[in-house]
């Protein structure tokens, strides 16, 4: 049978054991503006290419922020829901919600979405970034519900050229400092461009959170002097899809890899 006739509704399974509309979901994040997360000993920070009406990133709490790729609509849906949790936290435990807490809860939360009935998986991948008690972290959560812990990672359109730097790179931003980090965001996030596109104040932004910053939307002026340093580096943007052969981030977990896309559709 056509692959259409399986892909209806979230509870069926084609005969190869796929559920379609969790591709499609997966799709829609590719679809996304890129976004690119990293972390130090120090310091977590994430980067999004946005268009000029639509804000990439978002605060949740003092401590943690996320960056997004995909449906905006679905996005907001999951900021309230974590900023909730957030504010659930300190009042109940008088303490900030530990970020892995979150990304384990979202995680289940767009699990429900798959083993119901009626329901669609949420069209929004998110970059996860925050300071608790054990140090930064920086989480990827996808629509199919996996959530993994990474030292650096990319979403969104052409971010396989953001992950091909990131994973050159990665050993060395542990001990970086954070104008070092936002440097490595930035020219990773540049890789992402097409040919005749440029990083400006006007596209691009910058979140920042450390234990001694409370999370940090850096935009606007206040980004023109990365930009410049960027530039003054030397290259242009438009990295473009020169990376796609090359293989996914380093993971920060006990050697799993993330899950970076949807698996190949069927053709016929």
């Amino acid at each position: 049978m056509n692959r259409n006739a399986y892909d209806s509704d979230i509870t069926t399974w084609s005969p190869q054991g796929r559920l379609h509309q969790i591709e499609y979901a997966m799709e829609a994040v590719k679809q996304g503006s890129a976004a690119v997360g990293l972390r130090s000993n120090k310091h977590a920070r994430s980067s999004s290419d946005l268009a000029s009406y639509q804000k990439k990133l978002i605060r949740i709490d003092d401590h943690m922020g996320i960056a997004i790729a995909g449906l905006t609509s679905d996005a907001r849906v999951l900021s309230t829901y974590m900023r909730t949790e957030s504010m659930r936290s300190r009042m109940v435990f008088g303490r900030p919600l530990p970020v892995q807490r979150i990304a384990n809860m979202l995680g289940d939360k767009a699990q429900i979405n798959t083993q119901r009935y009626g329901r669609r998986p949420y069209g929004v991948g998110l970059l996860i970034i925050g300071v608790d008690e054990t140090g930064p972290h920086l989480y990827e959560f996808s629509p199919s519900g996996n959530a993994f812990d990474y030292y650096a990672v990319s979403i969104g359109a052409r971010s396989q050229s953001a992950k091909t730097y990131l994973e050159k790179h990665f050993e060395k931003f542990a001990e970086s400092s954070l104008d070092e980090l936002v440097a490595h965001g930035l020219r990773a996030l540049r890789d992402t461009l097409q040919q005749d596109k440029e990083l400006t104040v006007a596209n691009c932004s910058v979140g920042i959170v450390s234990k001694d910053q409370k999370f940090t939307v850096v935009e606007g002026e206040a980004l023109r002097g990365y930009l410049d340093a960027l530039n003054a580096d030397g290259g242009s943007g438009g990295g473009g899809a020169g990376g796609d052969d090359a293989g996914a981030a380093a993971d920060a977990g006990a050697g799993e890899e993330g899950d970076g896309g949807a698996a190949p559709m069927e053709t016929e």
